[in-house]
């Protein structure tokens, strides 16, 4: 991220990436802090089944901290944290 404001309605519709390159979901919507004027998280549907299944109910969404985005561009790339989800076995709490 350069720094250079963007009007927020360009970041729904991006498709959203761990660094890993797994496909994590689509932004559709922002969630902001008004008195600080910035994005604080991404909520994201169209997600990747494989990723949450047995997690989220289907048709729902998740919530991402906007701290995990690493770079904005033609699509949007987040820490690869999400992809710990993958794995039943890890009992690490991954807020999402």
């Amino acid at each position: 991220m350069d720094g250079t404001p963007q009007e927020i309605t360009t970041l729904v519709g991006r498709e959203v990436y761990s660094n890993n390159g797994v496909y994590v979901g689509e932004v559709e919507d922002v969630r902001l802090d008004l008195d600080q004027e910035v994005v604080t998280g991404l909520a994201l549907a169209e997600l990747n089944r494989e990723l949450f299944e047995g997690r989220i109910q289907r048709g729902k969404g998740v919530l991402i901290p906007y701290r995990w985005v690493r770079a904005v561009g033609d699509v949007i790339l987040i820490n690869d944290v999400i992809e710990r989800l993958k794995k039943p076995e890890d009992e690490t709490e991954v807020a999402v």
